[in-house]
């Protein structure tokens, strides 16, 4: 059964989080997302296993994965995978003695080195991956060259691919041939603008925690879907202050101090993916869709503010009742029955569907943008179908 899995979120434990997420908030925007799988985040922190253990049974028929992000003694980010809340306890206990906040952050940072850390996973018989791959500041390829130059001799059993890459940018990595790429959104709130808007479409055999483990382990993965690269934070070599974008030639030349304010300037994750690539043709691997929340399309459409005002979210809701959930209104519903409910919303999923988009990147830490008209100086189209 192909089913959609969102495995890396984070709970109000973790810094910069919603303090309005619990387990019942999240399944209800998991549900209207049109998630099948959803991770619990933060699973080393005691008080969040207990409200996940604690939780009424909501007949959501969600399959909860209990999954952590934690940071290691060279700051890069693993994303952990588990079959029970059990194990989180145990490795809690493992990582005590080399973290000093691992029973009060949702995040916490362990000093042990990625070896070190994947194999007390794999001990336990959980999976590990590194969280956000290209990421420049707490990331795999921030740090190192390769995973064998983080994680040594032990296994990686995923590569989360992270907002500002996709498919595209780590196929054509030789140390990543068989390693099976997820997305995910690493979500902060429960809002379906920010849940869901990475997700990996799963082949899975047998239903629950142990059948979407072995589907991931297994590289059973039928699709990606997520951002476009170029809306994310970090996919142009920008400054971190400015936001003005630089070619890696001009970021060399300077020093990687922006001339405008003399702040740091920080290689965009494209500039780096390309740089690990390889002459030869990249691997093949299954579809990456490009999909934008359809909160951000009402958004566009509409012409408020944000996806949290009255109007968007009267509109939001009329389009759920009609089709059920929003990755069908963004992925299979037909758009001629989506313009009967709202013509503006029609079009722009038609647009999305056959890439009449402009992407305006980002980079530096500031989110890229999207818009529906032809492209213009400093933006160009991308094809959002598979």
């Amino acid at each position: 059964m192909l089913l959609n899995a969102d495995l890396h979120i984070h709970s109000p434990y973790s810094m910069a989080t919603s303090r309005s997420m619990t387990p019942e908030s999240l399944l209800a925007a998991a549900k209207m997302k049109g998630l099948d799988v959803l991770g619990s985040g933060d699973a080393l922190h005691p008080a969040w296993r207990a409200a996940w253990r604690d939780r009424p049974e909501d007949g959501s028929g969600i399959v909860v994965v209990p999954t952590v992000e934690v940071e290691d003694r060279h700051r890069v980010h693993h994303l952990i995978l588990a079959e029970s809340f059990d194990q989180f306890a145990e490795l809690a206990d493992l990582f005590a003695p080399h973290s000093k906040n691992v029973a009060t952050a949702g995040r916490p940072h362990v000093a042990l080195d990625g070896a070190a850390i994947a194999s007390a996973v794999h001990d336990l018989g959980g999976l590990i991956g590194p969280a956000h791959a290209f990421t420049p500041w707490t990331s795999l390829y921030a740090r190192f060259e390769s995973p064998a130059g983080c994680y040594g001799s032990e296994r990686i059993d995923f590569l989360e691919l992270g907002l500002s890459a996709d498919t595209s940018y780590a196929a054509g990595i030789p140390d990543l041939a068989g390693i099976p790429f997820i997305s995910s959104s690493d979500a902060h709130s429960a809002t379906p603008v920010r849940l869901g808007r990475e997700f990996t479409r799963l082949d899975v055999g047998v239903p629950g925690v142990r059948g979407v483990l072995d589907a991931v382990a297994g590289a059973r993965i039928a699709m990606n879907a997520g951002f476009f690269p170029e809306e994310g934070k970090y996919n142009r070599t920008a400054c971190i202050h400015c936001f003005c974008h630089y070619s890696l030639k001009e970021a060399e030349a300077l020093g990687w101090r922006c001339p405008e304010d003399g702040k740091r300037i920080k290689k965009g994750v494209a500039d780096r993916a390309a740089e690990l690539a390889a002459a030869a043709p990249p691997e093949c691997r299954p579809p990456y869709l490009h999909i934008i929340p359809l909160g951000e399309i009402i958004v566009r459409v509409l012409g408020t503010a944000s996806p949290a005002t009255r109007r968007c979210g009267a509109l939001y809701a009329e389009l759920l009742a009609t089709f059920g959930d929003e990755i069908t209104i963004l992925t299979a519903a037909p758009t001629g029955d989506i313009r009967a409910v709202h013509p503006g919303v029609g079009d722009a999923v038609e647009a999305l569907r056959i890439g009449r988009i402009t992407l305006h990147p980002g980079g530096g830490g500031r989110y890229g943008y999207f818009s529906f008209e032809e492209p213009a100086a400093g933006g160009r189209p991308r094809d959002g179908s598979i």
